[in-house]
């Protein structure tokens, strides 16, 4: 892909490549279009028992009805085979890898030595991605604290971002950008100037359904950033007068018809990938049935 493809060029180009794999002509390009692809059911391998081999907690993952994996960024070359070997004998892929070092070495420090390891660690997991067939990488762009301003924290974060583009481009990877409790980027209006701000397609967002919930509506996020989204994040968020908690999802303060219809307005047809503790059998196979009422609808 050329240097210089734009977002709107690479949204073009992704349809254009679906399309002539189905068979399907330009004039489809639209509302016929988003309905090739249905949003895929994820999950974290995280919340899969860690007391099980790879492969049967792939298996497991599948078994109770999710179609891909979002795993973890792995340095271990043996250990990515072998989590590699494990996706493609339980027939579940990996969809997209949660970048482990951006809270620990925030890309944000004032410490050029704790930035490189921040990037470095993305760096690996950009490898990761590409050698286990996802498609992104989750990251956290910094952390804005008594030290670090909020100015700061923006400057710095795109700046050390940009520097991560070429290789994401060359693996033919998203950065996709997330929104947490970070006191950073704190509504849907300034995420997407920050993401235009990289005029990339390789810059994209990880859209939490859940973290918006303290302080907006996720259903507002959604049809801003529209197809800014690249990836999803699925859980709820419970608040009473004395209490804020996670919850697993339908049991919290999110309006999941709301939000249903807000993917569908923007045609969104990537993943949704739970974010919850882990559990045993019955408790995944709830939460894969929660997946399907809540978010799929159906």
């Amino acid at each position: 892909m050329k240097k210089n493809t734009s977002r709107r060029d690479f949204i073009k180009i992704s349809a254009g490549s679906l399309l002539a794999a189905t068979g399907v002509g330009a004039e489809a390009v639209g509302a016929e279009a988003a309905d090739l692809q249905p949003i895929k059911k994820g999950i974290l391998i995280n919340m899969l028992p860690k007391d099980l081999s790879y492969l049967e907690r792939f298996k497991l993952a599948r078994e109770v009805g999710f179609e891909v994996v979002q795993a973890e960024t792995v340095s271990d070359r043996k250990e990515a085979e072998a989590i590699l070997r494990a996706s493609e004998a339980a027939k579940l892929p990996i969809d997209s890898v949660m970048n482990m070092d951006h809270w620990k070495y925030p890309l944000t420090s004032r410490d050029p030595a704790v930035v490189e390891k921040s990037l470095a660690g993305m760096r690996t997991s950009l490898d990761n991605a590409k050698q286990w067939g996802g498609g992104a990488v989750l990251l956290v762009p910094g952390v804005v604290t008594p030290e670090v301003s909020y100015e700061e924290a923006w400057r710095r974060s795109q700046r050390q971002i940009r520097k991560l583009i070429p290789l994401a481009e060359r693996l033919e990877v998203v950065i996709a950008i997330e929104e947490v409790w970070n006191k950073f980027l704190l509504s849907p209006l300034e995420m997407a100037h920050y993401l235009d701000e990289f005029d990339s397609p390789w810059v994209q967002s990880w859209f939490d359904v859940g973290n918006v919930v303290l302080y907006g509506y996720p259903q507002d996020w959604i049809r801003t950033l529209g197809p800014r989204i690249n990836r999803l994040h699925v859980k709820d968020f419970k608040m009473s007068k004395n209490c804020y908690e996670w919850v697993n999802i339908g049991e919290g303060a999110i309006d999941w018809p709301a939000v249903r219809q807000a993917l569908a307005a923007i045609g969104y047809r990537g993943s949704a990938t739970c974010e919850l503790p882990a559990g045993n059998e019955a408790y995944l196979r709830d939460v894969s049935q929660r997946v399907n009422h809540y978010v799929l609808g159906i």
